[in-house]
């Protein structure tokens, strides 16, 4: 049985038949689909089957995503040679995919940077279709300007090593500084946690005596976004920092007395400038002092300052893995993201409005 080929516009019987078995097959075949089916159809026709690779930073958070997504990992290995030097293989064709690798940049950060490239590099000579680097914690944010003649943009020159690398589009969460995004010359779309944080401070206060705190100037904008979720007044913190990593809290901005303040903001690191606001806000006559931040990264000894703090809980996401000692802590706690970034997936394979997500 020989099919004519179609720009003759010969047509035979037996071509007939075909193309009317596959016009049945094809309209049976959409009346059982549910409308999500419908979009991952949509999605494998335009670019390629959805997979997910994992690197070494973040295996609980990755595990979780796939689990919402109901996708398994691809298998992939991504292991140390002798000398330390990172190695990847893709252990199942990823040929014509649409690929999500899920690697946060976070302490060792070198070695977790590193990770994503070659992964990146790996699958990009697999001839996957489109390759976005799903990043919850971009490491080096935090050097996105000069601070002396001579130093570095270094967030500038990670932007740049990820696009190099291969990554088509670029996926993050809560970056430090949103002009951040403009350093890629790739599409970005950065996720925030407010949202979640948002909910989950409903749920557990009476928000009539909530006041949303900006521990520092720079975060305003951060804080008053989710006092404007909950409907809450904002308070500032007037804080001088006199060396890198201290921070001396000068002054509060509003009337926290009688409130139970909401520190916001993006990453703790040594956890001096929390545990020095709640000072200064319990000395203004708040209530109590919680702090909801995307980013724990915690170095040093930060948890046992934490701990042994005033500051009633440290509200924390899982966009870095918790250590041992954070999962101990007794006030710490982690608040899950893996169903906003699988959502956010989602939209970006079915090329759907991420930014509506935060509407």
């Amino acid at each position: 049985m020989y099919c004519q080929p179609r720009h003759l516009l010969v047509i035979t019987p037996a071509c007939k038949d075909l193309r009317l078995w596959f016009r049945f097959i094809g309209s049976d075949m959409l009346k059982s689909v549910s409308p999500t089916s419908k979009g991952e159809a949509a999605i494998s026709a335009k670019n390629g089957s959805i997979k997910l690779v994992a690197g070494n930073s973040n295996p609980e958070l990755a595990a979780a995503i796939s689990s919402v997504l109901n996708l398994p990992l691809t298998k992939a290995s991504v292991r140390r040679f002798a000398d330390n030097e990172v190695f990847v293989e893709i252990l199942e064709n990823v040929r014509g995919s649409d690929v999500y690798v899920i690697q946060s940049t976070s302490f060792p950060a070198n070695d977790h940077l590193m990770e994503l490239l070659i992964i990146t590099d790996a699958l990009r000579r697999a001839s996957a279709r489109r390759i976005t680097a799903v990043i919850p914690y971009f490491g080096y944010a935090r050097q996105d300007r000069k601070v002396g003649s001579r130093a570095p943009i270094s967030a500038k020159l990670v932007a740049n090593l990820i696009t190099h690398a291969g990554a088509d589009r670029v996926m993050t969460l809560d970056l430090h500084a949103a002009q951040i995004q403009g350093f890629f010359d790739i599409p970005t779309d950065n996720l925030f946690a407010a949202p979640v944080m948002a909910r989950d401070i409903k749920e557990k206060f009476d928000l009539s005596k909530v006041m949303v705190v900006s521990p520092d100037v720079g975060g305003v904008i951060r804080a008053r976004g989710l006092a404007k979720r909950i409907n809450a007044p904002l308070a500032i913190i007037d804080k001088r920092r006199e060396r890198a990593g201290e921070s001396e809290v000068m002054n509060v901005i509003g009337d926290v007395a009688g409130y139970t303040c909401v520190l916001i903001d993006d990453i703790v690191d040594s956890g001096g400038t929390l545990v020095n606001a709640a000072d200064a806000l319990l000395a203004n006559g708040a209530k109590d002092v919680y702090a909801y931040i995307t980013h724990g990264v915690l170095s040093g000894g930060a948890v046992a300052r934490i701990t042994s703090s005033r500051l009633k809980e440290l509200v924390i996401t899982d966009s870095i893995q918790p250590t041992e000692a954070v999962k101990k802590a007794a006030n710490i706690r982690s608040l899950p993201i893996a169903t906003l970034i699988g959502e956010a997936i989602s939209r970006t394979a079915a090329e759907e409005s991420v930014s509506s997500l935060f509407d």
